[in-house]
């Protein structure tokens, strides 16, 4: 499932429409809070996705906090048992730790994702 997103100083918005409510409208993911926008055109979105940001922002400089705090690094991800021992496999024969095999693989392959996005960029 693709999600349509918009980033804004670094932080991502989730954007969905409400045909019902005739209304775009999201969130700002990957904080510690429920941030919420909405607008009735992709303009009104942007700008209350923008001001959402720079309220919560805001927010966390009023309140002496430290902003998008949500991620730790540390993941907890579940794989079946024999992907699982793959992973095993193929770290011992690259002479790494599983941990340290799926950090590498996840690098990878978010360095390419960027690379794509940022090829595609107008």
């Amino acid at each position: 499932m693709n999600m349509n997103t918009m980033t804004y100083k670094g932080y991502l918005g989730s954007v969905n429409y409400s045909d019902k409510d005739q209304v775009f409208f999201g969130k700002v993911e990957g904080i510690n809070g429920l941030v919420n926008f909405e607008g009735e055109s992709v303009k009104e979105l942007t700008e209350a996705f923008h001001e959402a940001v720079d309220d919560y922002l805001a927010y966390c400089e009023d309140e002496g906090i430290e902003p998008d705090k949500s991620y730790t690094g540390m993941l907890n991800v579940r794989l079946t048992p024999a992907i699982h021992r793959q992973i095993a496999m193929l770290a011992m024969q690259a002479g790494v730790s599983i941990n340290s095999y799926i950090k590498e693989a996840l690098e990878e392959k978010v360095e390419e994702a960027v690379a794509v996005e940022l090829t595609e960029v107008p």
